[in-house]
């Protein structure tokens, strides 16, 4: 399995960015699909999260900005970044938890990473 980013860059802030994330290889099924963050020396934190089941899951720091999407027939998530702030600034990671065949077990998946810069 593989998730390929794409759409980080850099951006002024209240400027917006849209990230997108597609799925691909030997895939029976994907559930929770997600973005995560990590800013240099910080965790790696969830930013928001979509289910199998249209569930939505936001960190409380973007809740209101961001807005995560999911095309279920093509394995792709989207987050759409809205009024960015310096602190948004991180490596924006994609995740994705995937059954890769028939009865067998759901395994997380990465993708490599995407920058996304907010400065003047």
């Amino acid at each position: 399995v593989q998730l390929v980013e794409s759409g980080g860059g850099l951006v002024q802030p209240g400027g917006s960015l849209r990230l997108s994330c597609a799925a691909s290889g030997t895939i029976i099924r994907v559930y929770t699909m997600g973005w995560y963050r990590q800013a240099p020396g910080k965790q790696r934190e969830l930013v928001a999260s979509i289910s199998s089941t249209q569930a939505i899951e936001y960190a409380d720091s973007v809740k209101g900005r961001f807005t995560i999407s999911r095309d279920y027939a093509k394995n792709m998530v989207d987050l759409q970044m809205t009024s960015l702030k310096a602190e948004d600034a991180a490596v924006y990671f994609c995740n994705a938890d995937v059954e890769s065949f028939a009865g067998g077990q759901i395994a997380s998946w990465w993708g490599q990473g995407a920058q996304v810069t907010v400065s003047s």
